[in-house]
C-alpha cells in the first residue's frame, strides 16, 4: 500500500507505520488522518499481522494538528466535520483487534500525543516530550486528550498537563504512567520490535478477547464488566488455541498457536 503522508510495511507479522510529513513536523492533516484510517482498516482485516508499531523519526513523533489547515475552519460545522474524521481514526487505533505500540522519539504534542494515547502501549526514547498544548492557542484537545489522558494517569495529573499546556519529558511520563518504558534513541525501535514480537507469539484471538474485555469493561460498571469478562473467557473455549495452550502446558512443551 502506498501513501503520501505515512510509510507502511509489514515485517515478521508486525505492521510498521511511520508518520512521514517531516516538512510539517509530522502534523496531522486531513490527508494523514484519512490514510491512517485506511491503513487501520487494512490491518484489521489482515490475519497475518499480529501487532502494530506506530512511530515517527529520530527527531520527532508528531507536533499535533496542522494549524495551517485548521486555522481556516470558520464555523462549528466545519470544525465538527474535520475533527469527526480524526475521532473515527483514533477510535480505530484504540479498538483495533491487535496490540498497538507507539514508539516515540522527540515531541509528541497535541494530536501527536493523542495518537500515542490511542495506542495500547507507549515506549519513549530519552528525547521524547509529551504534552497537550492546545490551551495555549485558545482551544482544548479534540482527539481524546481530555478523556484518554485522565484514564491513563489520573484526573489530577491530567488536569495539570491540560491546564498548563506544558510538556513533560520521558522520565516524568514514565513516572506518572503515561509511558511503559524509556529507552535510548538507538534502542527505541529494537525494544518496540521485541515487545511486538512477544505479542505476535501469543494466541491472536485470545489477545483480541483480552483487549475487548479491557477496553469495553473500563466503560461499564464493575458488575457488568465482570460479566463481560466471563463471556469473553467462555468464548475462548471454542478455539483451537485454548485446547493447544492447555495441552502444551500439561505436556510441558511450547504451544503452537494458530490464531484459531
Amino acid at each position: 500500500m502506498n501513501f503520501e503522508t505515512i510509510l507502511f510495511e509489514t515485517v515478521n507479522n508486525i505492521a510498521f507505520i511511520r508518520l512521514n510529513r517531516p516538512d510539517r513536523l509530522n502534523a496531522l492533516n486531513q490527508k494523514m488522518i484519512n490514510e491512517m484510517g485506511q491503513v487501520m482498516d487494512a490491518i484489521a482485516e489482515d490475519e497475518s499481522i499480529g501487532a502494530v508499531i506506530i512511530t515517527g523519526n529520530e527527531r520527532l513523533f508528531g507536533a499535533g494538528a496542522d494549524i495551517k489547515e485548521i486555522k481556516g475552519l470558520n464555523s462549528p460545522v466545519a470544525v465538527h466535520a474535520f475533527f469527526r474524521t480524526s475521532e473515527v481514526m483514533f477510535n480505530k487505533i484504540e479498538n483495533l483487534n491487535k496490540p498497538t505500540i507507539a514508539a516515540v522519539c522527540g515531541p509528541a504534542l497535541g494530536g501527536g500525543c493523542e495518537l500515542a494515547l490511542a495506542c495500547d502501549i507507549r515506549i519513549a526514547a530519552e528525547n521524547a516530550l509529551f504534552g497537550q498544548p492546545e490551551i495555549k492557542i485558545g482551544v482544548i484537545p479534540a482527539g481524546g486528550g481530555t478523556q484518554r489522558l485522565p484514564r491513563l494517569v489520573g484526573i489530577g495529573r491530567a488536569k495539570e498537563l491540560l491546564y498548563s499546556g506544558d510538556p513533560i519529558d520521558a522520565v516524568e511520563a514514565f513516572r506518572i504512567g503515561l509511558v511503559n518504558k524509556v529507552t535510548s534513541v538507538e534502542q527505541l525501535l529494537p525494544e518496540a520490535k521485541k515487545m511486538a514480537q512477544k505479542f505476535v507469539e501469543r494466541p491472536a484471538f485470545a489477545l483480541k478477547m483480552l483487549k475487548s474485555a479491557i477496553n469495553q469493561g473500563i466503560n461499564m460498571d464493575l458488575r457488568s464488566a465482570l460479566s463481560y469478562e466471563m463471556r469473553c473467557f467462555e468464548i475462548l473455549f471454542s478455539t483451537e488455541d485454548q485446547k493447544e495452550g492447555m495441552s502444551a502446558f500439561m505436556e510441558k512443551r511450547q504451544a503452537a498457536f494458530k490464531g484459531k
